[in-house]
């Protein structure tokens, strides 16, 4: 009896995946495959390698156990070919299939090889909520893009924390409420951990054989692996964490790297989670009273706002926009982003904590290694490398607009309405990095003078003609232009010469 084969990729771990509901069990075979083109096409975390092959092979499981026919090709399988076409080949030749069938992958590049691959039916991916076509008509007929208008619409096709017509709280957005420092006696909630089965314990045999020089610590290794395990990591945020998260989103704390964040993200991106399903449970948290409005709205605007958003940005302007880089920033990415070693507290905190979690939050990411790369002049395509690589819930629908757009303003303002260049203020404001640091967060020039302090400055100055233009950039501007002569060549000889460490 023939069939179909239906491939199913390592961030499609979905039990209502479209190619699935379009299978049959009886006459269809599942193929799913862990090749070396996926694990290496960037240098990826030991751990985030580790958690997509474990929670691959548990889903291949969970689809005998539903009734699937299941091939699965482990990395070190006698015969792998090493890529997904040719696990596709050979399961071709064995005979028996009438057409291979694939949901939609994430990224542009397999996308544009799948599409060329004979016999195959790519099927749209329905697990988002907007509508990637349908976007590019709506944006197309807008002068500008903001992510708030976007949201809005979002907020009235799901209905989620609506009154009617009307946000609840009378409130679309209560970003004003969720900028809290973080508090000296905070009692934080660690995220559940849960320990390797002999399932994951033997992909953490694997990767440590096969991908040793990769960056990360590879254990201990607690990521959930199964859907089970995913939603007890759901439960969890939004009986301990959920309720402070909104005002405390913002914080960063040394020794603390989960603070009241979810740390859901790579269950969502891998498909073990469904995002409508998680806010509809935030928003019923909201509604029985114990989760105050402003941490529900918060949460869900970066799931059905943000993460949507991205997502439409980047299926729009791909390919191509992997290297955007409008400020023509050219810097090789910095060594101590693999090691960790700068005298810069805050930079060091969040790559050693990077190396050790394959996690950095939303701020850390934005406002510490973000924030530094563009005041430093980095390739937006190099840092962009780096996100992809080292952080679990990294793909590049989801990772390369957050990078070019957001963080670095490679794409001269299409995602973000002003370049996200903080001094050493706002980090000492929002964290406890600065009171540890070799340098002085108070000081503004001299040997002892906080690097992001003379870097925001020259970056002004750098970029003072574009910047002028932008409502959101000018006051910065002007103040750059009421500082004396002397002072103005003292902060780029100065911000010059720290530059020049980085070269060496």
């Amino acid at each position: 009896m023939s069939g179909n084969l239906i491939l199913i990729l390592g961030d499609q771990l979905s039990p209502e995946l479209s190619s699935l509901r379009q299978g049959d069990r009886m006459a269809d075979r599942v193929l799913m495959a862990e090749v070396m083109a996926e694990a290496t096409y960037v240098a990826h975390h030991k751990k985030k390698i580790a958690f997509v092959f474990s929670a691959m092979r548990h889903f291949a499981q969970d689809l005998r156990d539903d009734g699937w026919r299941v091939d699965y090709v482990a990395l070190d399988d006698p015969g792998n070919t090493g890529t997904l076409r040719g696990e596709v080949e050979r399961a071709l030749a064995s005979g028996g299939i009438d057409r291979v069938l694939v949901t939609e992958p994430g990224e542009w590049r397999l996308l544009d090889e799948m599409s060329r691959w004979p016999g195959t039916d790519l099927i749209a991916d329905d697990r988002f909520i907007a509508d990637r076509h349908g976007f590019v008509r709506w944006a197309e007929e807008r002068k500008t893009l903001r992510m708030e208008h976007f949201y809005r619409l979002m907020r009235r096709k799901t209905g989620l924390l609506m009154e009617g017509d009307q946000p609840a709280g009378g409130r679309w957005n209560f970003d004003a409420d969720n900028r809290k420092p973080p508090a000296p006696d905070m009692e934080v909630p660690a995220p559940p951990r849960f320990a390797p089965d002999e399932v994951t314990q033997a992909v953490l045999d694997l990767v440590a054989k096969r991908f040793p020089e990769n960056f990360g610590t590879l254990e201990p290794f607690g990521f959930a692996v199964t859907r089970a395990d995913a939603e007890a990591a759901l439960d969890h945020f939004i009986e301990h964490a959920l309720p402070h998260f909104g005002a405390y989103q913002d914080a960063m704390v040394g020794g603390q790297p989960f603070l009241f964040h979810a740390v859901v993200s790579p269950y969502l991106n891998a498909g073990l989670l469904d995002p409508l399903e998680i806010c509809r449970r935030v928003e019923t948290a909201w509604q029985g009273g114990w989760v105050p409005l402003n941490s529900a709205e918060g949460f869900i605007r970066q799931i059905i706002g943000w993460r949507e958003f991205v997502r439409a940005i980047y299926w729009w302007k791909m390919p191509g926009y992997e290297r955007s880089n409008v400020l023509d920033a050219s810097r090789p990415l910095p060594w101590f982003y693999w090691s960790g070693q700068t005298d810069m507290a805050c930079v060091s905190a969040c790559v050693n904590q990077t190396r050790d979690e394959a996690y950095a939050h939303h701020i850390q990411r934005l406002m510490v290694t973000g924030n530094f790369a563009l005041l430093a002049g980095v390739d937006p395509h190099a840092l962009h490398e780096w996100y992809l690589a080292v952080y679990a819930d990294a793909y590049e629908w989801v990772e390369l607009p957050n990078t070019v757009g957001m963080s670095q303003y490679a794409d001269g303002g299409l995602l973000a309405s002003k370049p996200y260049v903080a001094s050493g203020a706002y980090i000492d404001r929002m964290s406890d990095y600065c009171g540890s640091c070799r340098f002085k967060v108070k000081a503004k020039s001299g040997p002892d003078a906080c690097p992001f302090n003379l870097l925001y400055w020259d970056f002004i100055a750098r970029h003072r003609t574009r910047l002028a233009g932008n409502p959101r950039m000018g006051q910065m501007v002007a103040t750059w232009d009421r500082f004396s002569p002397d002072r103005q060549q003292q902060v780029r000889r100065e911000a010059g010469a720290f530059l020049a460490t980085l070269d060496q």
